[in-house]
């Protein structure tokens, strides 16, 4: 991101939040999709976030580390979004997740892969999300979730395995 925007930004300058919006939404909406289902949660989360960039924009220290600060403040605001649900974390007990039908669209294993992340109950997909794809330790993630380091690898393992099954009933 542009230095230049960023302090114009800094000084509430509209068209530069617009231009800041247009070259990061795309990319902060994927990082929600991967969390919520829910199109309205992540319109919501979205705008709650660049609310939350351009209020404290003037904390960021270093422009050149602008889009990993943006893209850890999406992280928390679904995560917040996830505990207000108040159903995150589910029993590891229930292992019945039905799977997708048969995609035979030829798509990458990559989008394969985050499509079947929908498939997930919330709390195993944000874990799953954290540790895989965020690379956050699960001391970190008990932490964000207020939830013990063996709930935070239980459910990672779970998810792990739920998509294993997944995976091998799409032949992917």
């Amino acid at each position: 991101m542009e230095r230049e925007l960023l302090l114009e930004c800094q000084r509430n300058d509209r068209n530069a939040q617009r231009k800041v919006y247009e070259k990061m939404a795309g990319r902060l909406y994927s990082v929600c999709r991967r969390y919520l289902k829910n199109d309205e949660d992540i319109e919501e989360v979205l705008a709650d976030t660049f609310y939350k960039i351009f209020m404290k924009i003037s904390q960021l220290q270093n422009p050149d580390t602008f889009e990993a600060w943006a893209r850890k403040i999406t992280v928390n605001e679904c995560l917040q979004k996830l505990r207000a649900n108040k159903s995150l974390f589910i029993s590891l007990e229930e292992n019945k997740i039905d799977a997708p039908e048969s995609n035979t669209e030829d798509l990458s294993l990559e989008k394969d892969i985050l499509n079947l992340l929908n498939f997930l109950p919330e709390g195993c997909r944000a874990i799953f999300n954290l540790f895989a794809i965020e690379g956050y330790p699960h001391k970190e993630i008990a932490t964000m979730l207020s939830i013990s380091e063996g709930t935070s690898k239980s459910q990672l393992n779970f998810a792990r395995k739920k998509l294993q099954e997944l995976l091998v009933n799409q032949n992917i």
